[in-house]
């Protein structure tokens, strides 16, 4: 059995890559350059390494998109560890690191963010390989990443001594430097930008977190001595966890210790921290444009265009982003990116749902997406997995009308359990205690139509724990 564990950190609700990043779908579980997300990409680049399952660390709210995405890949994760909100690298990786000792082991641990982008992986694969040795004796490596530009974005590690097989001792962690401080990094050749990517014993990590920060060492063994298992995932107490501090690794360790050791790395690396570094990576046609999905050019140049759902046709553009989801569109200068934040905070000022969640949301059965709405009614495609069911509920405001479009529904509607099939409905009055599963080997998919005077997702009362409702 390989000694490598992977410990993927799936966090984070950024929303510089908005509309198609939301707080409840961030980057990591899109599919930005091909089929697979973000995170499954990472799982499968490690995958070709010799590792053993992964350990993943991600919000609660984000746990069903994270298990349907292992789903897809057919792998079983060593735990999936649900913080109850964020706070940051050092206690995320310290949750990882007591859990990966638990069954007193002491493997390496591959620490990756899932939002990063590696194009030549062989290079990445042969960084890893050389790091080994160096973790194994003890020391803490972090994967610096060759600069290519004096870029102001990225924090930047400073090579000091040689020790052998291209690492060097840390010198110094710097912060995002200003443009004349990167240009004077880049002529060096002794910087390299800080890539968030490391490899260490968990027994070293928690060793020196317990030197250089004690407090954080001592909730976190708190938090993992009682967490407990909710179907496949670790869950975090939160009153426990909200009294850790919100520090980085390299802040509660690697700016103090005397192990950090650095190996630069040329393997096409990016944090796509925008929708210009998403273009600036992209397969692009003779006049510098990035597609993808149904979209129509004319005249149009060094643009990323990116369509969902819809036609998007363009003429006479240049330097422009354009991304097309269900429920918005961006258009932006390729110059002015880092401002779509300042969209994010104004839909969160005026309470508007587009910053929080796609209109397609994944539930432990499936999932459902919203098609319509008005005063006084829903309509939602629903698909629930082969075997899984949703939770016996009540609705006090309103009633739906369950339509198959195909498989077969077994429905519990009070006190009759009955089937439903394709082009057949059925009918749920407001009060009655009613559940849908799938019976089947294939997706059931059926239409909600909802009515009454209150529509929204609280009005639900849940009965028993026999599965999970809206």
């Amino acid at each position: 059995m390989s000694n490598i564990m992977p410990v993927i950190m799936a966090g984070g609700t950024g929303s510089r890559l908005w509309p198609l990043s939301r707080s409840h779908c961030p980057k990591q579980f899109l599919s930005l350059l091909d089929t697979h997300t973000m995170l499954q990409n990472t799982l499968l680049r490690v995958d070709k390494l010799d590792i053993c399952q992964p350990i993943i660390i991600c919000n609660s709210e984000h746990r069903f998109m994270v298990a349907e995405q292992l789903r897809d890949l057919n792998i079983i994760p060593n735990g999936i560890i649900l913080e109850p909100f964020g706070r940051n690298t050092a206690p995320a990786i310290a949750l990882a690191a007591f859990k990966a000792i638990n069954n007193n082991e002491d493997p390496l641990l591959l620490v990756l963010p899932a939002d990063h982008v590696i194009k030549d992986e062989e290079n990445f694969h042969k960084s890893v390989n050389k790091a080994l040795i160096a973790a194994n004796d003890g020391m803490l490596v972090t994967f610096g990443i060759i600069p290519t530009s004096p870029e102001i974005g990225y924090g930047y590690i400073k090579q000091g001594e040689f020790i052998g097989n291209e690492l060097f001792k840390v010198e110094a962690f710097i912060e995002k430097p200003d443009l004349e401080t990167a240009n004077n990094f880049l002529k060096t050749g002794e910087y390299s930008w800080n890539s968030g990517m490391f490899l260490f014993k968990a027994s070293v990590y928690l060793s020196e977190l317990e030197k250089y920060n004690p407090y954080i060492f001592e909730i976190c063994r708190t938090a993992m001595s009682t967490a407990y298992t909710d179907l496949n995932f670790i869950r975090i107490l939160n009153d426990i966890f909200i009294q850790c501090p919100d520090d980085s690794i390299d802040y509660a360790i690697m700016e103090k210790t005397d192990k950090a050791v650095v190996i630069p790395m040329d393997a096409g690396w990016s944090d796509v921290g925008s929708w210009s570094a998403l273009w600036d990576i992209q397969t692009k046609d003779k006049l510098g444009n990035a597609v993808r999905g149904d979209v129509i050019l004319d005249s149009t140049s060094n643009s990323y265009i990116h369509s969902q759902n819809k036609l998007i046709a363009t003429v006479g553009i240049d330097d422009l982003i354009i991304v097309e989801t269900k429920d918005a569109v961006l258009v932006a200068h390729k110059d002015k990116v880092q401002n779509v934040k300042k969209i994010v905070d104004e839909l969160k000022k005026n309470h508007r749902s587009e910053y929080l969640q796609h209109r397609e949301v994944y539930r432990p059965w499936g999932k459902h997406d919203q098609i319509a709405e008005g005063a006084r009614y829903h309509v939602k495609q629903v698909v629930v997995r082969p075997g899984e069911k949703t939770a016996t509920q009540i609705h006090y405001h309103r009633a739906e009308h369950w339509i198959v479009v195909s498989g077969t529904a077994k429905v519990t509607n009070d006190d009759k359990t009955y089937l439903v099939t394709e082009n057949q409905s059925t009918y749920i009055p407001v009060g009655a205690a009613h559940s849908f599963e799938n019976p089947g080997k294939v997706n059931l998919e059926l239409i909600e139509v909802r009515t009454g005077n209150y529509l929204a997702e609280d009005d639900i009362h849940r009965i028993g724990t026999d599965g999970e409702g809206y």
